[in-house]
């Protein structure tokens, strides 16, 4: 097959027409409008395979499988509803062979029922007590699990392979002895970000502070906006495995179209955090100093 690259932009393409089926057609009822988003999600998935050159095929394969799976899903209970839904449902089907193909490069596998899982890999050995939630196996779980302490130590991994772990020998914080922040407002949208080394997801800043978390936020780079004020609950994924998850609102947009979508310029968000752990600040604030922040405006 071709190059994971090559084969994410196709299915990319082909998805791309499904969301245009939908999002273009003025006479498709906004409840219908809805089923755009799984699309989206995919398509960003997808896209950040793409500008990794394929060498990032985990979490993105995972999310754009599922993505695809749950558009077609939806799409099939609503195709007589509307001519565009049944478009939109032909490119995703379309889509679907090229996307399953990325996701056995990326070890994904058929489990009972159809469910995918991941291949099976080693038990890690156990590692020291630390701050940070452990990555799991699969990406789909971000959330620690009770009665599971609310943070465990990650994969061992090494400064030269992560160059955003902590230096050796530097300090370690305390583990958390309280929960998460608890769940968003009812109805909150939820958002996977992955922030890598070249992401276009960044935090950001703007003119009236210095401090990231509280004088600026998270750009999320993704094809389904939502509007300025809209209460979204994040799920941030950062280099070494380490994940938090925090409430926060959107405050900003950027739209721009997939011709116009560069890699210094793609659509997405600017969400101010409301709610966040101490540990996700100092998560961030390590990230933050090794990957120069966006700069946003907000004067």
């Amino acid at each position: 097959m071709s190059d994971p690259a090559s084969v994410a932009k196709s299915a990319r393409e082909s998805l791309s027409k499904g969301l245009q089926a939908l999002q273009t057609d003025a006479s498709v009822p906004a409840p219908l409008k809805a089923l755009a988003e799984p699309i989206a999600v995919a398509m960003g998935a997808l896209l950040q395979i793409e500008r990794t050159n394929g060498s990032q095929l985990q979490p993105h394969a995972q999310h754009a499988l599922d993505g695809a799976r749950g558009a077609l899903s939806q799409l099939q209970a609503h195709q007589a509803a509307h001519p565009a839904v049944g478009r939109a449902m032909e490119a995703v089907a379309a889509s679907l062979a090229q996307v399953h193909a990325l996701g056995k490069l990326a070890g994904i596998v058929a489990g009972p029922g159809g469910a995918p899982q991941a291949a099976p890999q080693q038990a890690p050995a156990p590692a020291q007590q630390a701050a940070f939630v452990q990555a799991p196996t699969q990406p789909a779980a971000f959330a620690p699990q009770a009665p599971a302490p609310a943070y465990a130590p990650p994969p061992a991994h090494t400064a030269a392979a992560d160059p955003f772990a902590a230096p050796q020998g530097a300090p370690q914080a305390q583990a958390a002895h309280q929960p998460p922040p608890a769940p968003g407002a009812a109805g909150a949208q939820l958002f996977n970000a992955d922030l890598g080394a070249q992401s276009p997801t960044n935090f950001y800043k703007g003119l009236s502070g210095n401090d990231v978390v509280d004088h600026g936020g998270l750009f999320v780079s993704t094809y389904m906006v939502p509007k300025i004020g809209t209460p979204v609950r994040l799920k941030v994924s950062l280099p070494g495995g380490y994940e938090f998850e925090a409430d926060a609102v959107v405050r900003w947009a950027r739209e721009i179209s997939r011709s116009e979508s560069t890699a210094d310029a793609t659509p997405g968000f600017g969400a101010q955090f409301t709610r966040i752990t101490q540990e996700a600040r100092q998560l961030i604030y390590r990230y933050v100093r090794n990957r120069e922040p966006l700069f946003h405006d907000d004067l």
